[in-house]
């Protein structure tokens, strides 16, 4: 299987999924690393395998695995000569004691998962080293009772304190010292007891500096007195951390003696923790276990997609019997594309030993190669265009089939002038069922639905659309072709009937009623007779020049209708029209121009704007006219008269 295939078809995604399940990072990594294989038996056995382990997932969801990632690292670190640390050691006694609770955990499985819980009695008898490193580790130290030489030399260290801080507390409280010190604290300045004297008495006492006060006011000195004492437990200090070192570096050659029982129990937690890891995420998308054929027979019962959860719709295919091509039809965002995606993924996670999301019952065959040929795939790189490109990975598919592919290409044949499209798509797909392919194609094609319909081995399906609430509903139908239903859709929109009833006319050259459902009151609506007279208009004067157009007149906006200007992307108001060539007067920024009903497109309408008996004087005319306008209405005024100032 190729990469390109594998992430046009979602499969990387899969395992992204199933890896978020997996408790280590070597196991994340071993099912990123996942791939299809043709090995009919490896693949049967690994689907038995998930199946007891969804069984005993049923019973219990809590299964001891833990962390391997560190493990390894010690036993390299152990072999180098170096001794393992007390909280590598920690982590050490939490493996043994997850390996022993999960031979004990899979011993009461048997009964669920037979050949699964076998795998953890290969874990062999670590309770030895278990029980000895937890006998000398203790709270993250070593505990005092690891030896007898480090229990004499602690309790000796502990004495030796003791007497230490005894010795310093009485050169406090003597009146030979006690008058020199700032205070009577007993400080600690490297791990030694040091008193606060003075600096003007530093004479008066003997011993060693070892620090000042901020100040420089006060010297904390280690007085003679305790310097024997204080030499001494550092010696016993330095005796017990090499007792400490050659403890741990027993430990350390105690667990290399159990290096191989190790490598094995990591190497089955590891197994469990991938098995577990896809047994889980089976649960989670109620998935079941197909039946492996190499017959390249393709049988989904209500299959679905695993990535769109509750929200997929089954899908139910039988192929290879009869027939081992499936030409699709069916309106854009129907769920033609999902169709071939769920064949190929599913078909990808069952030759990886993955259960599928699909009724039990379901088969899948096991193909040697997946071409799929899905999106534009246009590069940038080689400055091809989306046609061409495609053209260039179908050709490859056409070079590299066989009788063992599965081939899935999507909208065959678009990019181009539809009749030289149909008839290429229609000669490939002859010639990838020649070499032995098993077909799924999705097309738009009315010619291509009819081969199907025509040639033995293909089999047509259409995906439905629910034309009463303008959505697909994604079911596919076998043993049907579909239409596009762009016509239905567009009436059920709004569009006049004699427009759909004239495209209709054209796309397959026969007359169809489409004014039957419509209303006479709807046909009357000042939406429904805008589309027809601009029709009429637009159509009668096909050809002609501006002096032949007829004194009719084009009402499309009225006055007020807040307007767009095509060319210049500006945003007027209607002022007049339309004259008889189908101009409009429209007013910009208080200059009045004129522009055709074609150049112009409605924003928002008057009805929209302003009120039914809105003066529309305050936009278009000026201050002095509207003053002059107001006076006459209510009496004559001599010498003064209206001027439309447009």
């Amino acid at each position: 299987m190729n990469t390109q295939t594998m992430e046009a078809l979602g499969y990387y995604q899969i395992l992204n999924e199933i890896s978020q399940f997996a408790k280590t990072n070597r196991g994340k990594e071993t099912l990123l690393s996942l791939r299809p294989t043709q090995n009919k038996k490896k693949i049967e056995h690994s689907l038995h395998e998930i199946t007891e382990a969804m069984n005993i997932l049923a019973i219990s969801g809590s299964i001891p695995i833990h962390s391997l990632d560190q493990i390894g690292q010690y036993i390299d670190q152990a072999k180098k000569g170096m001794a393992l640390k007390v909280d590598q050691f920690t982590r050490i006694v939490s493996f043994l004691d997850h390996c022993q609770k999960l031979k004990q955990f899979m011993k009461d499985k048997e009964y669920a998962g037979p050949t699964v819980s076998l795998y953890a009695a290969s874990i062999g008898d670590v309770s030895e080293l278990e029980t000895e490193i937890s006998r000398c580790l203790r709270n993250g130290h070593v505990d005092d009772y690891a030896s007898s030489d480090l229990n004499y030399l602690r309790r000796h260290l502990a004495t030796g304190q003791e007497k230490l801080k005894e010795k310093a507390q009485s050169l406090v409280r003597s009146g030979r010292i006690a008058p020199y010190l700032q205070d009577t604290n007993i400080s600690e300045r490297s791990g030694r007891y040091v008193l606060a004297v003075k600096k003007e008495y530093r004479k008066k006492i003997q011993g060693t500096v070892l620090d000042t006060s901020a100040s420089g006011s006060t010297l904390f000195i280690e007085p003679v007195e305790l310097s024997t004492l204080q030499e001494e437990i550092e010696l016993i200090k330095i005796a017990e951390e090499t007792e400490v070192e050659r403890i741990l570096y027993e430990l350390t050659q105690l667990f290399l003696s159990h290096e191989q029982v190790i490598q094995i129990a990591v190497e089955t937690m590891h197994h469990y923790d991938v098995l577990f890891a896809k047994a889980n995420y089976s649960r989670k998308i109620h998935a079941t276990i197909p039946t492996i054929n190499e017959e390249f027979q393709i049988h989904l019962k209500e299959a679905r997609h695993p990535m769109l959860g509750n929200n997929a719709i089954p899908l139910t295919i039988p192929i290879g019997d009869k027939e081992r091509a499936l030409v699709i039809t069916g309106p854009n965002t129907g769920g033609k594309t999902v169709t071939l995606k769920t064949v190929g993924l599913l078909t990808l996670m069952a030759q990886s030993g993955l259960p599928i999301p699909a009724k039990k019952g379901s088969e899948i065959a096991i193909f040697q190669h997946i071409f799929v040929d899905i999106g534009d795939g246009q590069s940038i790189e080689q400055n091809l265009s989306t046609f061409s490109s495609r053209m260039v990975n179908i050709i490859e598919i056409l070079q590299m089939t066989n009788d063992s592919s599965l081939v899935l290409i999507d909208e065959l044949g678009s990019g181009t002038d539809p009749r030289e499209g149909m008839a290429l798509a229609i000669v490939i797909l002859e010639q990838l069922y020649e070499k032995g392919a098993t077909l799924f194609a999705t097309t738009h094609y009315s010619e291509m639905k009819k081969f199907a319909d025509e040639t033995e081995g293909f089999l047509n399906g259409s995906m439905e659309f629910d034309i009463q609430t303008l959505q697909p509903t994604y079911r596919l139908l076998l043993g049907k072709s579909g239409q596009s239903q762009a016509f239905d859709i567009a009436a059920k929109l709004g569009m006049h009937p004699t427009l759909l009833e004239r495209a209709h006319q054209k796309a397959y050259q026969e007359e169809k009623d489409y004014h039957q459902n419509i209303t006479q009151e709807t046909l009357q609506s000042p939406s429904y007779q805008k589309q027809v007279i601009v029709n009429k208009y637009a159509h009668s004067n096909v050809g002609k020049s501006k002096q032949e157009l007829p004194a009719s007149k084009v009402t499309i906006f009225n006055q007020g209708d807040n307007v767009l200007i095509l060319a210049t992307g500006e945003t007027g108001i209607v002022y007049k029209g339309p004259n008889d060539y189908g101009d409009y007067i429209v007013q910009l920024k208080g200059e009045k121009r004129t522009f055709n009903y074609k150049r112009i497109e409605l924003k928002i309408s008057a009805a929209d704007l302003y009120p039914p008996d809105y003066d529309f004087d305050i936009i278009f005319k000026s201050k002095e006219y509207r003053k002059i306008k107001k006076d006459m209405n209510r009496k004559f005024v001599d010498g003064k008269w209206l001027e439309d100032d447009e």
